[in-house]
């Protein structure tokens, strides 16, 4: 693996073609452990035992009174009665914890299927990613000896306080809803403290961001990977010192000693080259780049824990959808793509997946608890790709954006909901692009049709 503090002075050509060549020879695929044993041993503990069978009674009630997926109170009310039960469940398995600000869910569902590629894996599908989520997860099966667990991502240092997960992703780092997480820094720090807890972890994170970076720098096993910056407003400064860097995608290295480190995989248009220096084809039905880099986690995950890397590629090729995200769904009558986006770095790469297309546009923004109420980020998003397009928005804050998009020069109609947007559109599939709420609420519609 890479070294993120090595010397950056230039050697000798000759000596850096060996220096790389040395590094592709002792790399290797290292299988990892057997798959661990099933645990029967996790419900041994009659408080663990009671605490899972209430959280399962509860969950199984939830759904069927209609009132969710149980994918919370299960887990809360079996934390009420046994607060160590994430530690009890976690035990024996190979946990995978996947977090960052945006890419998450998706992620996480990615690496699910590459586990499953050898072995029954449980993951917290529905996103609930806070400590409740997680024991609602493990207590689906207590013996998949795998898990796949999205965790909020000031949520990890509770996790890691508990046990040590396997492996920890780190995606990104962005600003999203200010009101209530804060600035990029204090989530930085949180990371950092998360995985000093956990130092027989191994890390797989993002090289290109440099708040992963130094939240991961000083940890002694990582996995570097690379996939791009796009949205560079919140990585133009070192997160320890404030130093000014630039363009993150260069080499760069900070006076205070923080610098970009080499990578072990890079996403390239059409897959990824991993540390042999080979490169897999990655033939996804997820649109877009930032899906091949998502992927690319994932099969480095899957090929860190053991898995076959044919079949972990095979799996994650089938996936077409994550909690609805990028999903095909009926509403008002018709169908729609349905896109999520809830801050600007992820409204980023939604526009730039629908832009060169004349297929119909509903943009919606809501400004609730879940969402943040300040919507002033929306004035951070370029909307130019927009222009010569009629744009439909709905949502709470629909004005909101419609006077931003005045200012970017699209052309806009504002509609009071999206069902009154989807009649006026004639023909084509539209696509939706839809923050935190707005999407949920919408994505559950489509469940109850």
């Amino acid at each position: 693996m890479t070294d993120t503090r090595r010397d950056g002075e230039t050697m000798a050509g000759d000596a850096d073609a060996r220096s790389r060549q040395d590094k592709r020879q002792q790399w290797r695929v290292v299988p990892g452990p057997a798959v661990p044993p099933p645990g029967q041993n996790r419900l041994r503990d009659p408080r663990t035992a009671l605490a899972v069978e209430i959280g399962r009674l509860a969950a199984g009630l939830s759904r069927r009174l209609g009132l969710g997926s149980g994918g919370i109170i299960g887990g809360r009310l079996a934390l009420s009665v046994q607060p160590r039960a994430l530690s009890r469940l976690a035990a024996g398995r190979r946990v995978v914890m996947v977090t960052g600000t945006n890419g998450k869910t998706t992620t996480t569902q990615l690496v699910a299927e590459a586990l499953r590629s050898q072995a029954p894996a449980v993951s917290n599908a529905t996103g609930a990613n806070m400590l409740d989520g997680h024991v609602a997860a493990l207590m689906t099966s207590h013996d998949a000896p795998f898990a796949a667990l999205e965790v909020d991502e000031l949520h990890l240092a509770q996790v890691t306080g508990q046990f040590e997960p396997s492996v920890v992703v780190l995606l990104n780092l962005s600003r999203d809803q200010l009101d209530r997480i804060g600035e990029i820094r204090t989530v930085e720090a949180s990371l950092r403290n998360a995985l000093a807890q956990a130092p027989g972890t191994h890390v797989i994170a993002n090289r290109d961001d440099p708040n992963i970076v130094s939240a991961a720098a000083d940890h002694s096993s990582v996995t570097w990977v690379s996939g791009g910056v796009r949205w560079k407003d919140d990585a133009l400064n070192c997160p320890r010192c404030g130093a000014f860097l630039g363009d993150s995608d260069r080499a760069w290295r900070c006076a205070c000693g923080l610098s970009r480190p080499e990578a072990d995989w890079t996403v390239t248009g059409t897959g990824a080259v991993g540390p042999d220096g080979r490169h897999r084809d990655l033939a996804l039905r997820l649109p877009g780049h930032v899906n091949r880099v998502n992927a690319t986690f994932a099969l480095a995950v899957g090929l860190h824990l053991g898995c076959e890397e044919d079949a972990v590629l095979a799996r994650i090729a089938e996936i077409d959808q994550a909690s609805g995200r990028y999903g095909m769904v009926r509403l008002a009558g018709r169908q729609v793509r349905l896109l999520l986006a809830k801050n600007p770095a992820s409204w980023l790469e939604m526009l730039d997946l629908v832009s060169g297309q004349d297929r119909p546009l509903v943009l919606v923004v809501n400004s609730r608890e879940a969402d943040g109420y300040d919507v002033s980020w929306l004035w951070d998003i370029d909307f130019d790709s927009l222009r010569g397009r009629t744009v439909l928005v709905a949502g709470d804050r629909a004005l909101d954006l419609a006077v931003r998009l005045r200012y970017a020069g699209v052309r806009c109609e504002v509609h009071t909901a999206v069902d009154d947007a989807l009649a006026v559109v004639t023909d084509g599939v539209p696509d939706v692009i839809a923050n935190y709420t707005a999407f949920r609420d919408l994505f559950a519609r489509k469940e109850r049709r």
